[in-house]
């Protein structure tokens, strides 16, 4: 049977499209990645179609046979939930190239992929899932989702230093000033902090900027999602109760 495969190329061609769906969105509702990671893999020449190397912008028909990989996409997998603890160490990526890679600490018999980064020096709560949809609104930074963090650094805090990191701190490096955010101080050397938005290294290069060196960095909560007791490498599956939450908290975003 012949399938219509092209690339957009103006706005015109929606026109021809019939019950189509935009490639990107496909690897995201199949759980493989977001959409903005599905466009990477498919510049980077990971991803066939019908045998065909994909190109950015394909639009596939429902039946298209897609493989990131060598590896079958299915998009009719059943959803997965999962907290996994990310020990330090450890990169956010399941590239084979990258030595110290998830797939080298963690194991699971379905594909599934991460919400939300930490960098390697960092450790803490991920959520690993195969919900594309979920992953996408819970990374729009627009929609103030809050993530907290423990955070040691190498001296004592002080009241000034705790009221620049909550009023925002200006990034240098980013050329950017962070939002207003929740900072409490829980020991000498130790605060917690409830961010709204995820810049790269944010916490450590706020701490930079006032003049501390983060010693420790873990990711504590997700939205209503706690790390709890999990040991660094472990992982549980979200309760229902859990899931409902989370499931209610992205769906006011809409």
């Amino acid at each position: 049977m012949f399938r219509q495969i092209f690339c957009i190329s103006s706005p015109y061609d929606f026109l021809a499209v019939y019950d189509m769906i935009r490639l990107n969105k496909f690897l995201s509702d199949s759980g493989v990645c977001s959409r903005r990671e599905g466009d990477r893999l498919i510049d980077a020449g990971r991803v066939t179609v019908d045998g065909i190397a994909a190109c950015t912008g394909m639009q596939i028909s429902p039946d298209a046979q897609v493989f990131v990989d060598g590896i079958r996409v299915n998009k009719k997998s059943p959803r997965i939930y999962l907290a996994y603890h990310k020990p330090r160490g450890i990169v956010c990526t399941f590239e084979k190239k990258e030595k110290s890679n998830l797939l080298t600490a963690f194991s699971y018999p379905e594909r599934v992929t991460y919400a939300g980064r930490l960098d390697k020096e960092s450790e803490g709560l991920l959520i690993l899932t195969n919900d594309g949809d979920m992953i996408n609104r819970l990374m729009r930074a627009r929609n103030y989702h809050e993530k907290e963090y423990v955070v040691e650094v190498d001296r004592k805090l002080n009241h000034k230093f705790l009221e620049a990191m909550s009023h925002g701190v200006y990034l240098s490096e980013l050329n950017v000033k962070t939002r207003p955010c929740r900072v409490f101080q829980s020991g000498p050397e130790e605060f917690h902090i409830v961010l709204t938005q995820g810049l790269n290294r944010q916490i450590r290069r706020m701490c930079g900027e006032l003049g501390y060196q983060v010693k420790r960095l873990r990711r504590i909560r997700i939205m209503n999602i706690l790390l709890g007791n999990l040991k660094p490498g472990a992982w549980r599956e979200l309760t229902r109760e859990e899931q409902e939450l989370l499931d209610k908290g992205l769906n006011s975003d809409r």
